[in-house]
């Protein structure tokens, strides 16, 4: 009876090499018929240049476009970190005291309809032009995700693993620890895979209000001088940007997270 099972055993742990490739398929095939279609001549150079022309602009200015992203990427980082290190103990902490909750929940979610472009002004005058401003803003951007899905996740709890622990002698603290906290971070990782994203365009928007530095300052370098094939080629750098610390955030979710149900799937989203 267990011999039919060790084949079906080694097939699930087969890489799905599907994941992979059916998204650089579905570039490769759009930058092929980009280019098909700028060659043709359907869009004029100004507007829409050809990928082969993007990618000999990228090489031409790799240098300058690197060195502007990785101010960028500083300031996304710094401001995601700063975005977890205060969300969470935040959203623990409305989760904890209902009048807290009360008196300060609604003033997070005002923070979050103010539009960013019109505070980052007021950054900039508050904490100059460097990389404090800039990393606030994103952390402006950045930290209401984690703080809902936390909250989400410390509220889920089933209640009946709160009375089995409660019924085993433990304390309130051991049901935070070793109850609440680890059937939540499936959610404060989803809050953050969502904020790692939103905090590159926090990091966009100071560069936008700043111009000093930074690919936002590229950008609007790029598009002042009409040089469209430099502007696609530093989004396609910010693109990359992104998608990669995205990928970094998903890997620290598998090592985090290897015994939650949504790390045992194959790509399809099937269960095992």
């Amino acid at each position: 009876m267990m011999a039919p099972a060790a084949p079906s055993v080694r097939r699930r742990r087969r890489p799905n090499f599907a994941v992979y490739v059916y998204p650089v398929v579905t570039v490769a095939v759009l930058f092929v018929v980009w280019e098909l279609l700028a060659r043709a001549g359907y869009f004029p150079r100004y507007i829409l240049p050809a990928p082969t022309g993007i990618a000999a602009r990228f090489v031409q200015f790799k240098g300058l476009i690197a060195r502007e992203l990785l101010v960028t990427m500083e300031e996304t980082l710094v401001g995601f970190a700063l975005s977890v290190v205060f969300g969470i103990p935040l959203a623990m902490a409305l989760c904890a005291s209902r009048t807290f909750n009360c008196a300060v929940y609604p003033l997070l979610i005002g923070s979050q309809v103010v539009p960013k472009v019109a505070l980052a002004p007021l950054f900039l005058l508050w904490f100059g032009f460097g990389l404090t401003s800039k990393a606030l803003i994103v952390f402006l951007v950045a930290f209401f995700p984690i703080v809902v899905d936390t909250i989400v996740g410390l509220s889920s709890t089933e209640p009946g693993k709160l009375y089995v622990a409660r019924a085993a002698g433990a304390t309130p603290l051991q049901l935070f620890w070793r109850v609440r906290l680890p059937n939540a971070l499936p959610a404060i990782f989803g809050g953050m895979k969502v904020a790692i994203t939103l905090a590159v365009v926090g990091a966009i928007v100071g560069d936008f209000i700043a111009a000093e530095n930074g690919i936002g300052r590229l950008l609007l370098s790029a598009n002042g001088n009409m040089d469209t094939e430099l502007l696609f080629a530093a989004i396609l750098a910010l693109i990359a940007a992104g998608i990669v610390l995205f990928l970094l955030m998903e890997a620290v979710e598998k090592l985090a997270l290897p015994w939650h149900i949504s790390q045992r799937r194959d790509g399809s989203g099937a269960a095992p």
